[in-house]
Formats: structure tokens, sequence, C-alpha cells
């Protein structure tokens, strides 16, 4: 019995280690930051076509640029509130360093080493390049300050113990691609990374992880009203023309008008250059079919 019990705590032991090397957060490696100088007017176009303004202000504001946060993103696991990332000192994010601010846009780790929940898509913004990153803080830094204080997420038992989110990182979250880029890799790289186009419109598994296998075959609407639709050939039978001049317009072939979160997206495309719409319409026109 003895032999045993021994067994078992040492067996609990090994378990609880492996448990805590799993869930750690994975930070980045500052180093590789040396040497590269943001540039605030760069800077504007990832954070535009990253889209952070549509998530960050607040609901109804005027400004868009005043980054406040309090949007709500309600989920089956609990409902998530966009906190305030403008410059202010206290209530947002005016005294992280820029390897704080890494962390938490590529790897979703806040400065005190917390788990950030995957709400926030640093899944696809893991791929964001250095520069873009550098370039992104440099510009986050020129908006207005906002006092308003960030509204805690409401998540129950058991997710709310933000360490289990680390395992969760663990099993779902990588910086490969889902498509090969076949000479366009900045339309890749708009709609898998900075623009996060997937956490839209591809369907997730029970635990909440971008089904991969499904890769842009729509997905039910996170407000619980309608579906997102299916952007893959089979679905979506716009040409090339017709997906850019939607993401410039808002309009689509028949005349329709966009609504919802889509109005956002599109209001940011809208400020991106022609080159960026046309590589990003033809990433969805190369997206294998689904079928049923």
């Amino acid at each position: 019995m003895r032999t045993f019990l021994k067994l078992v705590i040492l067996a609990a032991i090994v378990g609880a280690g492996i448990g805590l090397w799993v869930t750690a957060p994975n930070r980045v490696d500052a180093a590789k930051f040396d040497g590269l100088t943001g540039d605030a007017a760069r800077g504007e176009t990832v954070f535009t076509a990253a889209g952070c303004a549509s998530c960050h202000h607040t609901k109804g504001a005027e400004d868009k640029l005043v980054l406040t946060g309090g949007m709500e993103f309600v989920s089956d696991f609990g409902t998530f509130y966009a906190p305030n990332i403008s410059p202010h000192p206290q209530e947002g994010i005016g005294d992280w360093t820029l390897e704080e601010f890494a962390n938490a846009v590529t790897r979703g780790v806040n400065p005190k080493g917390q788990h950030y929940y995957p709400a926030f898509p640093y899944t696809a913004y893991t791929k964001m390049a250095d520069q873009d990153l550098v370039d992104l803080w440099s510009y986050v830094q020129t908006l207005p300050a906002s006092d308003v204080a960030s509204k805690p997420h409401d998540v129950g038992f058991p997710f709310n113990i933000r360490r289990s989110v680390g395992g969760w990182k663990f099993l779902f979250m990588s910086d490969d691609y889902v498509m090969e880029a076949d000479g366009n890799e900045r339309g890749r790289y708009l709609v898998e990374s900075l623009a996060h186009c997937a956490e839209c419109h591809t369907p997730r598994n029970p635990v909440g992880a971008l089904d991969k296998s499904r890769w842009m075959g729509g997905a039910p609407n996170p407000s619980g009203s309608g579906t997102i639709p299916p952007l893959t050939p089979d679905k979506l039978d716009w040409s090339a023309e017709d997906v850019a001049y939607y993401l410039e317009s808002g309009f689509t072939p028949t005349f329709d008008a966009v609504g919802g979160h889509m109005a956002e997206v599109v209001e940011n495309f809208a400020h991106l250059s022609a080159e960026d719409r046309n590589a990003v319409a033809a990433y969805i026109k190369a997206l294998p079919p689904l079928g049923d």
C-alpha cells in the first residue's frame, strides 16, 4: 500500500508539472524587434486592416479612434467585453512597453503573465509581421487617451480559470497558414492574419477553436441571429471583381447593402488600397470548395 501511494503521489506531481508546462504563457523574443523603428503612418494601415477600432471603440461613438472599449461579445462560454486600449497610462495601455504589446497582440498574454481569452483574435495576429507590429504600436500611441475603465468579462466557472486557456492554446494555436500562398502572399496575410476573416466565417468546434477542415465554410452568427455566410466558391458565386467591389462599397452584385458587423469590416477595407482588396478577392476565389 505504501508503495502504491508513493506511485500515486509521484504520478500526481508529474501530472501537475506537465500541466503547468502546457498551460504556461508563451512570450515573444523581444530581441527580434531590435533595430526596428516604428512608422505611425504605416501603422495606421495595419490598424485599419486589423479592424482594431471596430471592436475597441465605444458602440455608437462618433470618434472611433477613442479606443475606450466596452463592446460586448456574447458566446457559449460567457460574455466578453473589449477592453480600453487607448494610450491612457492607467486605464489603457499607455504605460506598456513594445514587448508587452507584442505579447498581448501575438501571444495573447497580458503584462501580468495571464492569458487573454481567444475572443481577442491573437490566434490570427500571431502571424503578424514584426515590422507591422512595431508600426502598429507607434500608431496606437498617437491616438486619444480615454480614462474609462475596462469592463470585466462575465465568464463563469470553469472558463474563468485563465490558466486553462494555456491548454487551449497548446492544442489549437498555431502560426502556420491554412492556405498555400500560390503567389498571393499579401492576400493570404490580410485574410488569415490582419483582417482575421476566419474568426467569423469559419465554424468552431465544441471548445471554440476554428474548425480548419471547414475553412471559410460559414458559421453561426455570434450575436445569435442568423449565420455568417460561407466564402467558398461552391457557395459564393461572385467574381473576384464582385468581391473587391463589395469590400470597397458595401454593395453586393444584386445591390444589397452590407449590414451588421460586416459594415465595420467594409469601412476598414474601403480605406485600404485597391491592390489589397484585389489580393483578398484573389484569396477568396482560390478557396477550395467544401461541398455539402
